[in-house]
C-alpha cells in the first residue's frame, strides 16, 4: 500500500510523511517486498533473515512466502504474524495481533486464503488451509477454523456467523 492511499485510509494520519517515517505498518510492506524476491529467487536463507529483521524493529512478522495482495493496511500492527502459505487478497485490513497461522506441519498449503476487501479485527486468530470470502469482516479475537462465504460477519470463539448478505 503506498503511503498517499495509507493517509487516506486512517483517520488519524495527518500527512504522507508522518505515514512514510512513523507508521511500521507501511515500512513491514516494503520490507515484505524485498524479502519476497529473495524467496522466489530461492535465496531463502537472504529472505529469511531480512523478514526477520523487519519483524526485530516492527513486531510484525511476515514469512517472505506469504502472498499478499494490493492495498493491505496494516494499523496497529504489533504482533500480527501471517505464515509462509498465507494468502491476502486486495484492499484488506488488518490489526494488531491477528495471526494467519497453519494447523500441522504439512509441506504443503497450510495457512488461510484471505479474499479480497476483509477487515480483521485485532486479536483474531485464523488458522488452517481455509479460505475467507471477499468482503467478510472478522471481530476482535475471533478464532475462525472454517471457511467463510463471501459478505459475512463472523464474531466469537469457535467463530460463528452473525451476517451474510448474499
Amino acid at each position: 500500500m503506498t503511503a498517499k492511499n495509507i493517509h487516506l485510509k486512517d483517520p488519524a494520519s495527518t500527512n504522507i510523511w508522518e505515514v512514510i517515517f512513523l507508521y511500521p505498518g507501511f515500512h513491514i510492506l516494503i520490507v515484505h517486498s524485498v524479502a519476497s524476491f529473495f524467496y522466489r529467487i530461492n535465496l531463502k536463507f537472504m529472505a529469511r533473515l531480512i523478514s526477520q529483521g523487519a519483524r526485530f524493529l516492527t513486531g510484525i512478522e511476515i514469512h517472505p512466502g506469504a502472498k499478499i495482495g494490493k492495498n493491505l493496511f496494516i494499523d496497529h500492527g504489533m504482533g500480527i504474524v501471517i505464515g509462509e502459505t498465507a494468502e491476502i487478497g486486495d484492499s484488506c485490513t488488518i490489526y494488531h495481533g491477528v495471526t494467519l497461522g497453519g494447523l500441522g506441519n504439512s509441506q504443503i498449503k497450510r495457512h488461510p486464503t484471505i479474499g479480497n476487501n476483509v477487515m480483521i479485527g485485532c486479536g483474531a486468530k485464523i488458522l488452517g488451509p481455509i479460505r475467507i470470502g471477499n468482503n467478510v469482516k472478522i471481530g476482535a479475537n475471533a478464532v475462525v477454523l472454517k471457511d467463510v462465504p463471501d459478505n459475512s460477519t463472523i464474531v466469537g470463539v469457535p467463530g460463528k456467523m452473525i451476517k451474510h448478505n448474499n
